[in-house]
């Protein structure tokens, strides 16, 4: 119990913005391999790494940075998922009802499935990128499709994280990114609901 805590210690706002900084010297790689990570280490904050990316870096290169991160990070998860589909470990998870509802309305839908979710800046995203991975989409499509929606996540949170001290000096606009992210919330859950339930029919 005390370990778990202790890693999501390291992931608060404060300790990956000291981060970013201390090693600001590397040019865009701190920006880029935080991002990267989230595809690997769930527990990462997505609207916090992007939103410090923006304000550190600036609206456009935070943007870029983060997109890079998230993508690749995605399309190397989609990848080794493809090439592993047939581990035990992996088909023993894929057999369970509720993912396998879920891979039955991906692999007939799976752009709209990776683009959808992809737009949430909060979500199951590994789970997404594995699902993918073993409905054996095209790599041109699963790439397409997350490079798109990560591309308008990454774009409303990198503009939140510039304006920031906009939202600071006036907590009315706060209200905005709070909608913004429980809207996200929401999205998701209703979005799995959709998924799992169009599976069935």
């Amino acid at each position: 119990m005390s370990g778990t805590l202790s890693i999501i210690d390291l992931f608060t706002e404060q300790n990956l913005a000291l981060w970013l900084e201390k090693y600001r010297s590397l040019g865009p790689l701190p920006g880029i391999l935080l991002t990267f990570m989230k595809s690997f280490v769930p527990p990462l904050p997505t609207i916090v790494i992007v939103g410090l990316n923006a304000a550190l870096y600036g609206l456009w290169w935070g943007f870029l940075y983060s997109w890079i991160g998230l993508v690749s990070g995605s399309l190397l998860t989609f990848l080794l998922v493809r090439k592993g589909s047939q581990l035990k470990w992996i088909r023993r998870w894929s057999a369970k009802p509720k993912v396998e509802q879920t891979l039955v309305w991906a692999r007939r839908n799976g752009f709209n499935y990776v683009f959808l979710l992809g737009m949430l800046p909060v979500g199951p995203f590994v789970i997404v990128n594995i699902v993918a991975g073993l409905t054996r989409m095209s790599v041109l499509s699963f790439f397409v499709a997350v490079a798109l929606g990560k591309g308008v996540m990454v774009f409303c949170v990198s503009y939140i994280g510039t304006h920031f001290s906009d939202f600071m000096a006036e907590p009315l606009k706060l209200t905005g990114v709070v909608a913004f992210i429980v809207f996200s919330l929401w999205m998701n859950k209703a979005l799995q609901r959709y998924f799992a339930k169009e599976a069935l029919s």
